[in-house]
């Protein structure tokens, strides 16, 4: 209820009372409703209401808003998205967080208002797959927070058609795009940078297919970069750029050239509509340099140009921008044996080379180093003829040979073969050693593959042509020391350096599988010489042929000695048995009688009676030892009557018996006759 009888003593009038109370409580006010204004002002200025409130001035970094209450509210001036709009008297809309604080003011926030009115209009104003725009506010898990007028979520796989490595650079920055969720109860939008520029792309390709053609010159941004070229984006379509349409000249990537979001021009090189490619080019917008390479650099040609790559086989030398040469690693020295490029040449070294060669088609250009300077086989032939002796170092060492230095940058080879004329070298190592200076003799000069022979042994006469034939003739025994053991024979140490071949099947009369079995390093023999071959410098040795040898020798010996007595009745008179056969008998000097028979019908007779009797011309030796009687088995002679002699089978004569069992082992070896008996003859 109003007093007015109060505001009239403060000369105010009733007009002016009424205007002042409806414009502060309302017109229900004057009706007297005084309970149903209070009611809707405790609503109003209940926490979580939005409040109408006027700014009154500044507090440091805090904002005085006035809503009615009985403390002003603080906001803070970043609450505000234009500082400059927290003017003094200016409307803004809060809401109400607590009517009283710790510290009895009053708590409001006017971000909080703004994004509520602001989610109340977006909801009532947009729908699904609507366009919205706003500004990148900061990076989430996920993707993007952007403010539309509320705070929506852009997931980072929406963000653009190619997903970015960095989503952290659309930070601050305006974007478009379309609604794709609204959650009214969560009050969270999701949005999509991603459809929207499809739609867009969808309706600029069309357009775009229909105008293109090779040739063209177009404008283009650079959206994606890769080790092989860059897409650049046409207006809708996106073309390949190649790394090889780049430039003329070299490019290392595609990155040293262009920048993600560059804008470009173009030249297209090919449409392909049906799998919605365009194919661009860089280069092709200016001349080629190839296309005046024969007039500008034909053969012989010597310039100057710069190292820009370095390979295994040469080095690439750019004469100019896109035109490159390479040199072998064969044409970079006359006289330097390279194992790889950079040991002569680094990147970005100026070098002088000569044009060896061009192919415009293949794009290639062969060129030299070495032919810039003078080349010092044409000399060598004249300073260092064949014959001449040179002294120089050994540079290095092969399994074939040793390279020594004839002269600066110039090596020859000294090959196995010719270091020793008789010694058998597998390693130069054997009589060289790195850095030992030596003489040889220069064997050959072959200017064209740049190589020079040399020759160790050549200063000594070759002992094969007089020496060592002279010396070693074939049949002599000679002494050797067993050097080496093979699967095919032994060879022996005759003298120092000079070795023979003891070939295994000249080790013994039988076979011999392994030489190890009869021979060991090391070991002295004495073997014959089989032949001397000068032509292959080989010397054959026996060793079962001295053995041979050596039996002749014993068998000769034995022939000139006193023969012993041989038994079986063929010696003269006196020797064993010799009385069992007539010595006139075997000489021919009479007939001999027949022993007389025993039946089988008669008894046998006794051993005295058993006995034949004696010749008539022969009479019984005393000493005559008698056989035993299992051995008396007749012999035939040994020496019967040839066949053109005159036939004596009227003669009788008497066989020895059989000789005894101790007789007949000493009689295994071949018998010979006794000289000292006379012959049937």
């Amino acid at each position: 209820m109003v007093d007015k009888n109060i505001m009239r003593q403060f000369e105010v009038s009733d007009e002016q009372i009424d205007r002042v109370l409806t414009e502060a409580l309302g017109p229900e006010i004057l009706q007297g409703n005084m309970d149903a204004v209070v009611d809707d002002a405790i609503k109003n200025f209940s926490p979580g209401s939005v409040l109408t409130g006027t700014i009154i001035g500044r507090a440091g970094d805090d904002v005085v808003i006035e809503v009615g209450l009985k403390s002003e509210g603080l906001v803070s001036i970043s609450e505000f998205d234009d500082p400059e709009e927290a003017t003094t008297g200016r409307k803004v809309e809060v809401i109400l967080e607590a009517v009283e604080s710790d510290t009895g003011q009053v708590v409001l926030s006017k971000r909080k208002a703004d994004r509520l009115r602001g989610w109340e209009k977006l909801v009532n104003s947009c729908s699904e797959g609507d366009m919205v725009t706003g500004r990148v506010m900061r990076k989430i898990k996920g993707g993007l927070l952007v403010d539309v007028g509320v705070p929506v979520f852009l997931p980072a796989s929406q963000v653009d058609i190619r997903r970015p490595s960095d989503i952290g650079s659309f930070i601050g920055k305006e974007i478009t795009a379309n609604i794709l969720k609204i959650d009214t109860e969560r009050r969270n939008i999701v949005i999509s940078r991603r459809r929207y520029l499809e739609d867009q792309r969808c309706v600029a390709k069309e357009k775009l297919f229909k105008e293109i053609q090779p040739g063209q010159i177009r404008k283009g941004v650079v959206k994606n970069i890769a080790d092989f070229g860059a897409f650049v984006d046409l207006g809708g379509v996106d073309g390949l750029l190649h790394i090889t349409d780049m430039s003329w000249g070299r490019i290392g990537h595609p990155s040293d050239m262009l920048r993600i979001d560059e804008e470009i021009e173009v030249m297209v090189l090919s449409v392909d509509l049906e799998r919605e490619k365009i194919g661009l080019g860089l280069k092709q917008k200016s001349d080629s340099p190839w296309s005046q390479v024969l007039t500008k650099y034909p053969a012989g040609t010597r310039t100057r140009g710069t190292v820009v790559n370095i390979m295994s086989y040469g080095v690439f030398v750019k004469l100019e921008e896109g035109l490159e040469g390479l040199v072998h690693i064969s044409e970079m020295s006359w006289t330097k044996r390279l194992n790889h490029p950079s040991e002569m040449v680094s990147l970005g070294e100026d070098v002088d080379v000569v044009v060896l060669g061009t192919n415009k088609e293949k794009q290639e250009i062969s060129l030299g180093m070495k032919q810039a300077q003078d080349n010092p086989w044409t000399l060598i032939s004249q300073k260092h003829p064949a014959g001449s002796v040179i002294e120089g170092r050994v540079r290095n060492l092969t399994n074939y040979g040793a390279f020594v230095e004839v002269e600066e940058g110039i090596d020859g080879l000294l090959h196995v073969s010719d270091m020793s004329w008789t010694r058998r070298i597998t390693h130069p190592s054997e009589i060289l050693k790195k850095g030992q200076t030596v003489k040889c003799m220069v064997l050959n000069v072959d200017q064209e593959k740049s190589r020079v022979g040399l020759g160790l042994k050549q200063l000594t006469e070759d002992p094969w042509e007089r020496a060592i034939p002279e010396k070693y003739v074939p049949g002599q025994i000679v002494q050797g020391k067993v050097v080496k053991i093979t699967t095919f024979g032994v060879f022996l140490e005759l003298e120092p350096e000079l070795e023979g071949l003891l070939h295994i099947s000249e080790l013994a009369d039988h076979k011999v599988e392994n030489p190890n079995d009869l021979l060991s390093m090391g070991q002295e023999l004495e073997v014959k010489i089989l032949r001397v071959d000068v032509e292959d410098r080989k010397i054959g040795l026996s060793l079962k042929r001295v053995r041979w040898a050596e039996e002749d020798a014993q068998g000769e010996q034995a022939a000139s000695a006193p023969s012993r007595q041989l038994r079986g009745g063929l010696h003269g008179p006196g020797d064993l048995g010799s009385d069992l056969i007539s010595y006139s008998v075997l000489s021919g000097s009479g007939p001999a009688e027949e022993p007389p028979v025993a039946e089988e019908s008669e008894p046998p007779a006794s051993p005295d009676e058993s006995k034949p009797p004696a010749p008539a011309d022969q009479t019984p030796q005393a000493d005559a030892a008698p056989l035993p009687e299992e051995s008396a088995q007749p012999l035939e002679p040994e020496d019967k009557p040839a066949a053109d002699e005159p036939d004596t089978t009227d003669e009788a004569v008497t066989e020895p018996p059989e000789s005894s069992p101790a007789e007949a082992a000493d009689g295994d070896a071949p018998q010979q006759k006794d000289e000292s008996s006379p012959s049937p003859e």
